[in-house]
């Protein structure tokens, strides 16, 4: 029987801890950060791992906007596991927390919350409520990072929107400028309606959207060269006929391209109560009339190569089209090698000032580059009465009624597919050629025979035993590659009030100023006062003792006095601030002797 008087876990040989049987972590985990705090706990950490190896992880900066959530909580302790292993191993692994601060999030947020009163305030006026909003953000993600057991160096963060950390990203843009890979250009780039800026590509999201696809007859201004390609007798009009997606680009249409390899048909058939004949490319003949419920058709001739088409041709040197949206506009035929087989009539309507690759065809032709697009997504003076003033959405079904009253209208379907959004307003993006500044990716950097791309692609080539990069997960390296193979010229400029301008400066002709000399200038001055001293000094202030005839990169300096300069309006992608940190941070606080660091953990 057992004896009542026996305490049994006196029995037991059990381990004794002064951890209590509760967690409490509520209650313990403040006091704990308090004590590391009040020891100082970090620069102890770092003292006793003074001079051993180095290892660098660099903090790609979170955004200010917000409290912390999932994605930058995973993201901040990954990190923070890797430092305290490093550390425990022996390194000297210091860890510099960042906050990327401008950007267009931030002054949306403003904005929304300014309402009617934004519509009539100074930039400054705004500029001081982002930067406001944005310190607010960082204190509390600091002291959220903090609670989940982060360390780091949380009195010195480095902090994107603090004149030192401006000033050195205009030092890079200056070596870049150095490397002659900055240029401005009328160009079109993705742009923002609902935000009016232009956006990079890594700023888009594609999502399904539903569109109106139309065939459209374009009337030929001249037929006899046409007969005479053709070698046709018949009496009926001549059209080319053009596909598109986005009836709104119409009233830019500049050319129609073909294919120089590719067979064209002359196809007749019955559209309005009369005969017409329509070029098409042999190819697709069957499935466009298919498609607009056209069974009787006669092919005429269907052996006519595109290079036998094009204005200037030896036979064709007088073939051009009847604008189909401005009355007494013709427009030529020109070759381009992306005309495929794939979708469309095998004539592409072309209008240079909504899409890359008839902006290249325009350079090589000579074309205009014509954007007749407001910022607002609205219709200016220059295109047709009827259109001014509406926003191109509602243009679709304006333009694609005239083309059905003119008799130019072939099919109309709507389609489904994948269109490119703002991935911050979730609103669809336009085509807009704008003016804008961008870096070349293709162009040899200066004393090289190298590109940027050329570099990027190499070094993720390589192993990282050979000086390139370890990936991890290795398939990473497919994906880092495709992209760095595809992406096109980035732009830079944003048109927007919070961020760090670009240190650009115009004369009353409009020639702008910006050497690496220059920007060095602006950036002494960004350095002593932060950004917003463009907004509140003259360009002779800005450059200080800058004198362009002391400046070998200017040509002509009598024609930038800086007391007659005008500062540009034109703001960094903020992808370039925060991408600039590698020097602002890495290199500028002496965590890395030399580029690359050890590790980006993303």
């Amino acid at each position: 029987m057992a004896d009542k008087n026996i305490q049994y876990k006196d029995t037991l040989n059990l381990p004794k801890t002064s951890f209590d049987m509760r967690a409490r972590l509520r209650e313990k985990e403040p006091v704990i950060q308090t004590k590391w705090t009040r020891q100082n706990l970090y620069s102890q950490v770092r003292a006793a791992r003074d001079g051993g190896p180095r290892f660098i992880l660099h903090d790609g900066p979170p955004y200010a906007n917000g409290d912390i959530h999932m994605g930058t909580a995973l993201n901040k302790v990954l990190k923070d596991m890797v430092v305290r292993v490093k550390t425990m191993s022996g390194c000297d692994s210091p860890y510099v927390p960042g906050w990327d601060c401008h950007g267009l999030p931030i002054e949306q947020k403003v904005l929304d919350e300014l309402g009617t009163a934004a519509a009539t305030m100074e930039p400054m006026e705004v500029r001081r409520r982002c930067r406001s909003y944005a310190e607010r953000f960082v204190a509390l993600q600091s002291e959220q990072f903090r609670r989940l057991g982060v360390m780091g160096q949380f009195d010195k963060p480095y902090i994107t929107m603090d004149p030192a950390y401006e000033a050195a990203v205009l030092e890079v843009f200056a070596r870049l400028l150095e490397r002659g890979v900055v240029y401005k250009q009328l160009k079109p780039v993705h742009w923002s309606i609902a935000n009016r800026t232009a956006l990079a590509d890594a700023e888009l999201e594609y999502y399904d959207r539903e569109d109106p696809s139309i065939y459209v007859l374009l009337p030929v201004e001249n037929a006899e060269p046409f007969r005479r390609v053709f070698g046709l007798t018949d009496p009926a009009p001549i059209y080319l006929m053009v596909w598109t997606t986005t009836p709104w680009t119409l009233p830019a249409n500049e050319a129609v391209a073909v294919h120089d390899d590719f067979d064209y048909a002359a196809v007749k058939f019955r559209h309005c109560d009369s005969q017409v004949i329509a070029v098409i490319d042999r190819q697709l003949v069957d499935r466009v009339l298919d498609a607009a419920g056209i069974k009787d058709r006669d092919v005429l001739v269907d052996n006519i190569k595109g290079s036998q088409l094009t204005t200037g041709s030896v036979m064709a040197e007088d073939l051009r089209y009847r604008h189909p949206l401005v009355a007494g506009k013709t427009c030529p035929v020109v070759p381009a090698h992306y005309v495929t087989h794939e979708d469309g009539t095998g004539l592409v309507h072309t209008a240079p000032g909504h899409g890359l690759e008839d902006y290249g065809t325009a350079l090589k032709c000579g074309l205009e580059i014509y954007c007749p697009v407001r910022a607002d997504g609205t219709f200016d003076e220059t295109a047709p009465d009827w259109l001014e003033g509406k926003i191109v959405w509602d243009a679709n079904g304006l333009i694609v009624e005239h083309l059905r009253e003119a008799g130019l209208l072939v099919h109309r379907e709507t389609i489904t597919h994948s269109y490119p959004h703002d991935w911050r307003s979730k609103t669809p993006v336009i085509f807009r050629a704008t003016e804008q500044w961008f870096i070349a990716v293709d162009k040899p950097l200066a004393g090289t025979q190298q590109s940027l791309r050329d570099l990027a692609m190499d070094a993720c080539r390589r192993d990282v035993d050979d000086g390139g990069v370890n990936f991890i997960p290795p398939w990473g390296r497919n994906r880092i590659a495709g992209m760095l193979e595809s992406r096109p010229d980035w732009c830079i400029s944003r048109q927007r009030v919070w961020g760090l301008p670009i240190p650009a400066f115009y004369n009353k002709a409009g020639e702008f100023l910006m050497t690496p000399a220059s920007v060095r200038a602006v950036a002494r001055a960004i350095a002593a006062e932060g950004s917003d001293a463009w907004f509140d000094r003259s360009p002779a202030e800005l450059l200080g003792d800058y004198a362009p005839a002391d400046d070998p990169d200017v040509t002509g300096p009598e024609k930038f006095q800086p007391t007659e300069l005008v500062a540009g309006v034109d703001i960094f992608d903020v992808w370039f601030e925060s991408g600039s940190s590698w020097f602002a941070v890495a290199l500028a606080r002496g965590l890395a002797d030399e580029v690359p660091v050890d590790l980006y953990l993303e």
